[in-house]
């Protein structure tokens, strides 16, 4: 590993004006490009305190030897020359967006006497016209049946079309008029080539004047009696609207551009481009990549735009390009896209209307792209086995952790505090086993006592289990409170009661109150003999297999750093456990931390075993961060009036309705309340009790004018 000052430039060495630099390692080989606008300003950056670099940024400079630049006269030389670097030496540390296939594309080959019309996959040739890419080759197939009617051009490969030349004979298609038969002489190279420049313009959206010049020859011909050519005119017309329709309108104004949309984490991003031509979506694309440097999304946007039309000129380059972010110098790019145009080129963020809709609809392409990238990845054997190897090796385990578990926080600023469990198993995951839990120990905002508890009590559950069971002949004593019999999972959708602690019991010990992710509340288990809704039966003698909480897992994983993994393992040591693995991940730089370490473990960026650990920490996230919405929503909904025995859902409605609004209920007597019909005076006491004990609520406010919200129904706010 090299010291960074062991290369760094000289101060005053470095010019103030615009260039390129590139980075290298030991053998000359580059490792990085980059630009700036300022390279003394960079170039300072990457030579500071190693603490204060991105990991990443970090690793790099450690791995280079050296560090050259070119100096150019703008921005725009500058944005072209490192295109061209990254296409030459290909840099380790760079961003490369590779197709995850190899797209095809509607090819008509100009660059021939006689023009023909196919599908091509790979580089693209000189002097060929390409549409697409379209997701399939099927998709192009159909697209060219129908439009041949129209335009017969030749589909033919070389050997065929020398073959009917030579024998004088077309091919079928020839035969049923959908190629004009250049081979046999039956039309000109200079009208053959006509019919192709049509076909092209036509597949580049300049639609509407051959539909129009077509029915206008359809109409005459019908004047004129030539009802079979009329016939025939009338099929073209409908070949050619089938074709339009096999791309939807999605821009009214028959816009010509480009949509770019990123999805990413801290690993990987995918880029999803939708190619609209005359206001239809005409091809779609998409590339997931590693981010192997410190980028953000404007530079994945501008990296994603060097490798769209890098090699394109003309056409090919739309007059408007929509991205999620604007490249850190966007005049620069701009100019640079319009240069290879030719004319001027449009760089923006879509902030309203139909490019706006349509953007979220290629953000969610995106979304959808990445989450298919990792669920492929995670669902290979090899991967998993791989990726549970390099944790046990990072971590110090004896053997591979085929179970892990972990555990995260949720709330809103410090209410509705709830704590979610999930369980991969081989690398997978597990949802029969999540659990979420509820913390009620304290009030406010404690993630790392919040862990203590959740730790604690998944674990107290473990050591009862073992005794149950009869695993253990002495069941060890816990330093911290045993739970009580009340402390149970309860089933999927019943919501936790506040008499969930028995009376009289250590609050600390039912601290949170678990609630089973199945779907069906106290379904029996046959594996297990006994239902999720009756935690404390005893398993079936004929199976004796333990119940859930008796699996322990080999590591467990706490989202946070090291305050949350001192609080799991201290948990996990008051209750004389010493045999299960702790760490904690850490989001900002996906640092893995060890108990007592005052270090973090590193694992490279392309490791598998970093990438099981972010997919288990962010399941754990999504999974307790949608029960804390689902309870906070929950709360919202609540109104006083269900407090009262008896009182259903026509009678609470009748009341709101009468009386307009919760708080003006709470304002009227007795007898006003007995005014309303199926409202008896014993109801209407115990409602006027009900809403006289009932604490006030917290008045809503709409977070775009800072006004508070009125009830006016049920208990609910609008």
């Amino acid at each position: 590993m090299a010291d960074p000052s062991s290369y760094r430039p000289k101060p005053g060495q470095i010019p103030d004006s615009p260039g390129v630099y590139k980075f290298r390692d030991e053998h000359r080989r580059v490792i990085y490009v980059g630009k700036a606008k300022n390279l003394r300003q960079r170039l300072a950056n990457y030579f500071q305190d190693l603490a204060a670099l991105h990991p990443r940024t970090r690793t790099m400079v450690t791995t280079a030897a050296s560090v050259e630049w070119t100096v150019v006269s703008t921005e725009v030389e500058a944005l072209q020359l490192e295109y061209s670097w990254i296409k030459e030496f290909d840099p380790r540390f760079n961003v490369k967006y590779r197709d995850d296939k190899s797209y095809p594309y509607l090819a008509v080959t100009l660059n021939e006497e006689f023009p023909r019309v196919q599908v091509m996959r790979g580089a693209k040739k000189k002097g060929v016209r390409y549409f697409g890419p379209y997701g399939h080759a099927w998709a192009i197939r159909e697209t060219v049946d129908l439009m041949l009617r129209v335009f017969p051009v030749r589909t033919c490969s070389a050997g065929v079309f020398k073959n009917a030349a030579r024998t004088g004979r077309p091919c079928l298609l020839g035969y049923i008029g959908k190629c004009s038969a250049p081979c046999v002489g039956r039309v000109t190279p200079e009208e053959h080539r006509e019919l192709a420049d049509d076909f092209c313009d036509f597949m580049a959206g300049r639609t509407g004047t051959y539909i129009r010049r077509l029915e206008k020859d359809m109409m005459a011909a019908a004047e004129e009696m030539e009802y079979e050519r009329a016939a025939r005119l009338r099929d073209d017309v409908e070949a050619l609207k089938r074709a339009m329709e096999k791309s939807a309108v999605v821009l009214a104004d028959a816009t010509d551009a480009d949509l770019i949309a990123v999805a990413e984490d801290e690993l990987e991003a995918a880029v999803q481009i939708f190619h609209v031509r005359g206001g239809r979506v005409r091809g779609q694309r998409g590339w997931v990549t590693d981010k192997v440097e410190n980028v953000d999304t404007s530079g994945l946007v501008e990296h994603a735009l060097q490798q769209l039309y890098g090699e394109e000129t003309g056409d090919s380059v739309p007059k408007e390009v929509l991205v999620p972010a604007l490249p850190e110098d966007p005049d620069a790019v701009s100019q640079w896209l319009a240069d290879r145009r030719g004319s001027q080129v449009s760089l923006r963020i879509p902030q309203r209307g139909d490019k706006k809709d349509l953007m979220a609809t290629v953000q969610r392409n995106a979304l959808q792209a990445l989450g298919l990238h990792k669920t492929k990845r995670a669902s290979d054997l090899t991967t998993r086995s791989r990726a549970l190897e390099e944790i046990a090796e990072a971590l110090g385990l004896d053997t591979a952790p085929l179970r892990i578990e972990c555990f995260d926080i949720s709330h809103l600023q410090g209410d509705d505090v709830v704590a979610s469990m999930v369980v991969f198993e081989d690398g997978l995951a597990r949802k029969s086993e999540y659990r979420r839990f509820q913390i009620k120990g304290f009030e406010g905002q404690d993630d790392v006592r919040s862990m203590h508890e959740v730790i604690g009590r998944r674990f107290k559950r473990y050591l009862q289990e073992k005794e149950r069971t009869g695993e253990w002949e002495e069941t060890p004593a816990p330093t911290g409170p045993v739970p009580a019999p009340q402390d149970a999972a309860i089933a999927p959708g019943a919501a936790p009661g506040p008499d969930i602690a028995a009376p009289g019991t250590d609050p600390a010990a039912c601290v949170a109150a678990l609630v089973t992710a199945d779907p069906a509340a106290g379904a029996a288990d046959p594996a297990r003999g006994t239902t999720d809704a009756d935690p404390d039966a005893e398993p079936r003698e004929d199976d004796g297999r333990p119940k859930r909480f008796a699996y322990p897992p080999q590591l467990v994983v706490v989202d946070g750093g090291q305050p949350q993994v001192a609080a799991a393992k201290r948990a996990l040591d008051e209750l004389g456990i010493d045999d299960i693995a702790v760490c904690g991940l850490a989001k900002r730089l996906e640092e893995v931390w060890l108990p007592d370490d005052d270090d973090p473990v590193v694992l490279p960026r392309s490791s598998e075993g970093l990438y099981l650990l972010q997919r288990v920490r962010d399941e754990a996230h999504r999974f307790a961060i949608t029960y804390q919405r689902a309870k906070r929503a929950k709360r919202i909904r609540s109104s006083p009036l269900d407090a009262v025995a008896g009182l259903g859902e026509t009678r609470k409605q009748a009341l709101i309705k009468h009386f307009g609004s919760v708080k003006k209920l709470k304002q009227a007597t007795i007898d006003e309340i007995c005014e309303v019909p199926g409202i008896g005076r014993r109801t209407a006491e115990s409602v006027a009790v009900a809403l006289a004990s009932a604490a006030p609520a917290t008045p809503a406010v709409n977070t775009a004018t800072g006004e508070i919200i009125e009830e006016d129904d049920g208990g609910s706010t609008t």
